[in-house]
């Protein structure tokens, strides 16, 4: 009897072991486990080209740690709105573009930095005053640019910025709602340029094209890697003054969530390097053109880079 109750607090007591080394797996450590900790908040631009990003990382994310995430895609205004909702916390990371961390958000000159400068000071102060992160250099470089009406470019010889200046009296301009407010935005454009035009439209990114094809408007602003600028019957201009910046993606993530998920980090530099420009223009277009669901579009280069299964 004294050797069957040994035993059996023997067996109780490995058992009990055992559970308790179960329960004390790192959250994020990928071991089988779902993470007690609340699900990551992933916001997007109201662009393809941000909504397919986000698809990737919620991906990577569910694949490569514990963490479930939940993405709100779309977000109208862009930056201007999800920079206040990053700092008020209600979203933990969103991807953005430098030169509009550095010039739209953080209100300094561009053009004057290397872009290695730049990305060093646009870290150290995103660090200091928001406690933010730029983590993981997607790879490719997305810049805006100028597009006008084919038919207006064939039948004035318009092929550069400064060939439009004079005019623009009589074209109308659109482009998303932020790129009126950021300092190297439409009023720089319009300083550098000597642009005056007729009036001007506040657009959605996704709707700009609809416009110009239909000729509710005569110019937009653009996105290089835009999938939808092949099909548009458009010309684009050549920046001849150099006025926009270079443009890289990377995640911006809050510091304290960056602490409190333990191998976040790790998973979100899969990001690193993986797409160059005529990558994310192929996706775009894949959307945009092809009507491709973008998920389906994210998980297919995934796939392909050998990221996810």
């Amino acid at each position: 009897m004294k050797k069957f109750i040994s035993l059996a607090v023997t067996v109780l007591l490995l058992t009990a072991l055992l559970l308790a080394a179960c329960s004390s797996a790192a959250p994020g450590s990928s071991g089988g486990q779902q993470s007690e900790l609340p699900p990551l908040q992933i916001a997007s631009k109201p662009m393809t080209e941000q909504m397919i990003l986000v698809e990737m990382l919620k991906a990577i994310l569910e694949t490569h740690t514990d963490y479930t995430v939940e993405l709100t895609k779309g977000i109208g205004g862009g930056t201007s709105n999800i920079q206040p909702a990053m700092e008020r916390g209600d979203f933990h990371m969103y991807p953005e573009y430098t030169s509009t961390g550095w010039e739209f958000v953080l209100k300094q000159k561009g053009g004057v930095l290397s872009d290695e400068e730049m990305f060093e000071q646009l870290q150290q102060q995103y660090q200091e005053q928001f406690g933010f992160e730029w983590v993981g250099r997607y790879g490719f470089g997305d810049q805006f640019g100028l597009a006008v009406r084919k038919q207006i470019a064939d039948e004035h010889g318009i092929s550069t910025y400064s060939d439009l200046a004079p005019l623009t009296p009589e074209l109308v301009f659109a482009a998303e709602p932020d790129f009126f407010e950021r300092d190297d935005g439409f009023d720089s454009l319009c300083a550098t340029y000597g642009y005056k035009f007729r009036s001007t439209k506040d657009i959605d990114i996704g709707l700009k094209y609809n416009a110009i094809n239909a000729g509710e408007v005569d110019v937009i602003e653009i996105a290089t890697t835009d999938g939808q600028l092949a099909a548009a019957d458009v010309t684009v201009l050549a920046d001849d003054k150099k006025f926009f910046q270079s443009y890289y993606c990377y995640t911006v993530v809050r510091q304290d969530i960056l602490e409190q998920y333990p191998g976040l980090r790790e998973a979100l530099m899969k990001m690193e390097g993986i797409i160059n420009e005529q990558e994310m223009i192929a996706m775009n277009s894949a959307v945009d053109l092809d009507k491709k669901e973008d998920v389906d579009v994210a998980l297919e280069f995934l796939r392909s880079k050998g990221i996810i299964e």
